[in-house]
């Protein structure tokens, strides 16, 4: 598995692909042959050499170290050459043109050589070469090829890439370049198929803010770049400089390979992994976007080492994500075994890539096509992934807002009588004030003490139930009853005749808890003291406001003799509510008064 998606990403360095650079040796030639796209064949380098740049291109017709039917090009020295023996066109058209995989370079020097050791010598600067609407290659016109041309030298001057030199070809029209038309619709079919994931990343992230579901976009959008630029895609619609096309490829590779180690941390259930490997494997992801992303810039002065540098550089990555895969598989992960899943195919042609690249066995270059067509096919099963994470998601959260409404309904509510208590009730109070409840009805049992010495706390338990069911009892949504505590409730009313409405309901619980408390001596009543406060006013006062006016005018109503409604109807309280010993002198002034009266 490890060194398996160590190929994954390292497949794909600078050089976009080495799958071919040594497959030649199988042939017995240095370089595997291109497939020819019409009756003009394209002709390969019989020869290649390394130099420094103060090697003259005469010093190299006359030397003889040129390597030949073995090894690959190398692109790590300032200066690579090619060699194309006149032998390989004899008998054919003599070719005009010459063209490659696209890559960074400084300049390319063609030298052609005639019998008589003449050379007619055209040179180009890397901004000078063409890119061609048929894959990742440019072309570039040759001197003039007569009879008498022997051979022609290609000066490479700073290569960034094995595949410049690998894939160099002589041919003899423009239209021969390049890849046919079906592969170039393939590369379109991969495009197409990675917008569709694009959009639904859009589309779940709209629904959930995860982190990972942004990450998995990025990915989508760094392989399409890598697809566009890479696979020569891009030049179909825009005419870009081969420089820039060569930078975006790798570039985007490699943020896709940090993306994806962060898109990694981000999907895996958080008991899939350790805090410290998740910690790693962040690490390693960013990495992977800052160290390859360096290399892919290509620099001149970096061009000694960039193509490894980039490949060493994708190792922390490689490492960590295989092994987070590995581990969070071992502890049962469903998301683990997505991404497992989705990585085969890019595992596969990567591999398969890596070997074409190292020579063990010949295989043609339409191959390179794998890894764009696995690339899609891995966004798309983690597009599945991300669906299926993104269930087990909703149900995770509709699980917990269900648990959260289930506890907040059991801390808002009275364990007893299923009503609402004081302190759900005084958090709501101003909102239902402002709703328009502008009646405030504080409710007592009468004697209720006597009912629990008398017949117990079960009884009592039975009656404070049935009082809190009549309170309750209209079930229509201008009330709202709440226990305060003990044998004290409220009910909160608003609209028309609140104050009948509220002595209804008074009256109602002698009835309630006869039918449904059976065996007490004596009806059990209530006493009740109601504030109506027009809304104009209502909002300037508190619950503890409410509570304190209401509480005298009940206590005055239990003093007056029990099982009756004392109310007041305030625009606004000048002075504070009197005390209850106050209410009480108030009641025997008023009783005192009746009887001289009488």
């Amino acid at each position: 598995m490890l060194l398996a998606l160590l190929a994954t990403c390292f497949a794909v360095p600078l050089s976009a692909a080495h799958a071919d650079a040594a497959a030649g040796d199988a042939k017995g030639t240095d370089f595997a042959v291109a497939p020819a796209l019409s009756d003009h064949p394209a002709f390969v380098p019989a020869c290649h050499a390394v130099s420094g740049t103060d090697t003259s291109l005469r010093a190299m017709t006359a030397r003889e170290a040129w390597t030949c039917n073995a090894g690959a090009p190398r692109a790590d020295s300032p200066v690579a050459w090619l060699r194309f023996d006149a032998q390989a066109w004899d008998a054919e058209e003599r070719p005009r043109h010459f063209f490659t995989r696209s890559a960074r370079h400084r300049s390319i020097t063609f030298a052609a050589l005639d019998a008589d050791g003449t050379l007619r010598v055209r040179s180009f600067a890397e901004e000078e070469a063409r890119p061609l609407a048929a894959g990742p290659v440019f072309t570039l016109p040759l001197p003039e090829i007569r009879k008498e041309t022997r051979a022609l030298i290609v000066r490479v001057e700073r290569p960034h890439s094995v595949p410049l030199l690998s894939e160099a070809r002589l041919i003899y029209d423009v239209e021969d370049a390049g890849w046919s038309g079906h592969e170039m619709m393939l590369l379109a079919m991969v495009i197409g198929m990675l917008i569709l994931p694009l959009f639904f990343d859009v589309s779940f992230y709209v629904v959930l803010r995860e982190r990972f579901v942004a990450l998995h976009a990025g990915m989508v959008m760094s392989m399409m770049l890598y697809v566009l630029f890479a696979g020569g895609l891009v030049s179909v619609f825009w005419s870009l400089p081969v420089a820039f096309s060569a930078v975006i490829a790798p570039l985007s590779w490699a943020l896709g390979c940090g993306l994806s180690a962060l898109f990694l941390a981000e999907f895996l259930e958080r008991d899939a992994l350790s805090p410290r490997l998740r910690r790693l494997t962040v690490a390693a992801g960013l990495w992977t976007i800052v160290g390859p992303g360096f290399f892919a810039l290509q620099f001149h002065w970096s061009q000694p080492f960039d193509d490894r540098g980039y490949f060493l550089a994708m190792m922390p990555a490689a490492f960590f994500t295989t092994f987070a895969i590995v581990r969070a598989m071992m502890r049962g992960s469903r998301s683990a075994r997505y991404l497992a899943l989705a990585w085969a195919p890019a595992i596969i042609a990567s591999i398969e890539r890596a070997l074409r690249g190292l020579g063990l066995y010949v295989g043609p270059s339409s191959l390179d096509q794998m890894l764009y067509v696995a690339t899609a096919i891995e966004v798309i099963v983690m597009s599945l992934a991300i669906a299926d994470r993104f269930l087990a998601i909703r149900r995770e959260r509709d699980a917990a807002l269900t648990e959260a409404r289930m506890l907040e309904h059991l801390s808002s509510r009275d364990a007893l009588t299923g009503l609402m208590n004081r302190g759900a009730l005084e958090a709501r109070f101003d909102d239902l004030l402002r709703q328009g409840f502008d009646t405030f009805a504080l409710v007592d049992l009468d004697r209720f003490k006597h009912i629990n010495d008398r017949y117990g706390h079960q009884v009592g338990d039975g009656a404070l139930i049935a009082c809190a069911a009549a309170l309750s009892a209209s079930g229509d949504r201008d009330s709202v009853a709440a226990r305060l505590g003990g044998e004290e409730f409220v009910v909160l009313l608003r609209g028309e005749r609140t104050l009948e409405r509220a002595e209804n309901l008074r009256r109602a619980i002698p009835l309630r808890i006869a039918s449904q408390v059976p065996g007490l001596g004596a009806p059990v009543t209530a006493s009740m003291g109601v504030i109506e406060l027009p809304r104009a006013s209502a909002h300037a006062l508190t619950f503890e406001d409410f509570y304190s006016r209401a509480d005298t005018l009940m206590y005055e109503a239990k003093a007056s003799g029990r099982n009756r409604m004392s109310y007041e109807k305030l625009t606004m309280f000048d002075t504070a509510p009197p005390s209850r010993a106050q209410a009480k002198a108030r009641s025997k002034d008023r009783s005192k008064g009746s009887r001289a009266a009488a």
